[in-house]
């Protein structure tokens, strides 16, 4: 058994886990010391007993909702939108593409470029 020290509210407290599970414990403890500070954020003091009581509470309070969400989910699946398309019209699409407007723009591109390189031979043959 691995034993690890977590701080929570600047306070430590020796702690034994399970061997490999000492990173996911400090995980945990962050977690706990994140919501500690959130309620000394204010400045007032709150004796230890009642500062983690509040956190477990609010952790229990996240856990819940959690779980709530998770219900409802099961209850009402978002599923994705399935469209259903004829296999003939998908191997239509793959096998005859329709490239016509394509190699219009192309052949419009190729045209242009050949122009600008006539341009620019007759430009050095003049010099």
């Amino acid at each position: 058994m691995a034993q690890i020290t977590i701080t929570i509210n600047s306070r430590e407290y020796a702690v034994a886990c399970d061997d490999g599970q000492e990173r996911y414990m400090l995980q945990l403890a962050r977690l706990l010391d994140e919501k500690a500070k959130q309620l000394t954020a204010g400045g007032g003091h709150i004796n230890e007993n009642m500062l983690l009581a509040m956190v477990g509470l609010l952790v229990a309070d996240e856990l819940t909702e959690t779980r709530k969400k998770l219900e409802k989910s099961k209850e009402n699946p978002q599923l994705p939108e399935v469209k259903i398309i004829p296999e003939e019209k998908v191997v239509e699409k793959v096998v005859e593409p329709d490239y016509a407007p394509l190699d219009a723009e192309l052949a419009g591109v190729l045209n242009q470029l050949t122009e600008q390189i006539k341009t620019l031979a007759n430009e050095i043959e003049s010099m």
